[in-house]
């Protein structure tokens, strides 16, 4: 990459390598989840534009997609801010055929990751981008069962094979880091990309390590638990009928999330309003991680998250503070 630091009006981005793939990565990237209208109700598609260019005027060059975010939609939108820029990193992904993200145990792979679905799927989102090839191309679930599959290998080598993907990743199913290491020790996989925030501490236990001894990129998804570190949800917050937060947050879990955020701020001194900051630079303190990816729908958003990469790493009294505050649990799974 022909910068390794870039000067936004205010703050300067930071950048880190890529796993051992020999490019770096601005350090906060381009969650583009919110911005596909698919589960996220509000994104408007010029502000989002608005927010992708702002991004990238402020150092951010890796962004992250997925076919299933609204169709292609977030795609065809990076594709409208950026053309066929060659100075940014896109990662997407290829969705589960039968669309169940959350997978078990004995699940067969021709069910979620079929060889021709796999290939179909780049097609898809290639035409989506515009471009001939994707920097990063991911699974988006994962059950390490079958890691051995010789299907599933045949695919990623042909992936690799065809030109059309340079590095091939793994997005972790919901809260199981460990549930993807099989698959590492093949060597077929450059990257993967992992819930961690102040809440979910649990890659540092065995993924983290993994991934620093063997140069895997790692990317850090959901920083801001689905908002509950942003401290804004509140037990009377109200989401949109269609807004997955509508029934992700259902029943007391406002409550049990405030609660737990008021302890956050008791135990560290810090304001509600540095919460988001304080969330991020947790983020960004492992030296295994190599981009974190907030939503940011708007350039307000953009700013305040550019502004956490310049301040970097928290301090080493501050994140001891914060490991008692660890919570891991799945309002993905429960009812």
């Amino acid at each position: 990459m022909p910068r390794v630091r870039a000067e936004s009006s205010i703050h300067t981005m930071q950048y880190r390598n890529f796993g051992k793939a020999g490019f770096k990565v601005s350090d906060i990237g381009y969650g583009a989840w919110g911005i596909g209208k698919g589960m996220w109700i509000g994104a408007d598609d010029e502000e989002s534009l608005r927010s992708l260019n702002a991004a990238r005027n402020a150092g951010v060059n890796f962004f992250d997609t997925a076919l299933v975010y609204g169709d292609g939609h977030s795609e065809e939108l990076i594709a409208r801010a950026f053309g066929r820029d060659k100075d940014i990193i896109i990662a997407s992904k290829v969705p589960p055929i039968n669309y169940v993200w959350e997978v078990g145990a004995g699940s067969p792979l021709r069910n979620t990751f079929p060889r021709e679905h796999v290939l179909r799927s780049l097609e898809q989102t290639l035409r989506s981008l515009g471009r001939e090839q994707i920097d990063i191309y991911q699974f988006h679930t994962w059950h390490d069962d079958w890691a051995e599959e010789p299907e599933w290998q045949e695919a990623v080598r042909e992936l690799k094979s065809s030109g059309k993907v340079r590095l091939v990743g793994i997005s972790i199913q919901n809260h199981q880091p460990a549930n993807v290491l099989k698959a590492l020790d093949t060597g077929l996989i450059d990257s993967v990309q992992v819930i961690y925030n102040i809440f979910d501490q649990s890659p540092e236990d065995e993924l983290f390590p993994y991934c620093e001894e063997h140069g895997i990129g790692v990317i850090v998804r959901v920083p801001f638990d689905e908002g509950a570190l942003t401290g804004k949800l509140k037990p009377d917050t109200k989401f949109p009928e269609g807004d997955f937060r509508h029934n992700y947050f259902s029943g007391k879990r406002k409550e049990e999330v405030w609660k737990a955020v008021q302890a956050i701020v008791h135990d560290t001194g810090i304001t509600l309003d540095e919460l988001p900051s304080v969330a991020l630079r947790f983020c960004l303190t492992p030296p295994a991680v190599s981009t974190v990816i907030p939503g940011m729908r708007n350039v307000r958003h953009v700013a305040a998250n550019v502004a956490a990469s310049d301040a970097g790493p928290l301090p080493a009294e501050m994140v001891a503070k914060l490991r008692k505050h660890r919570w891991v649990r799945n309002y993905w799974l429960q009812d």
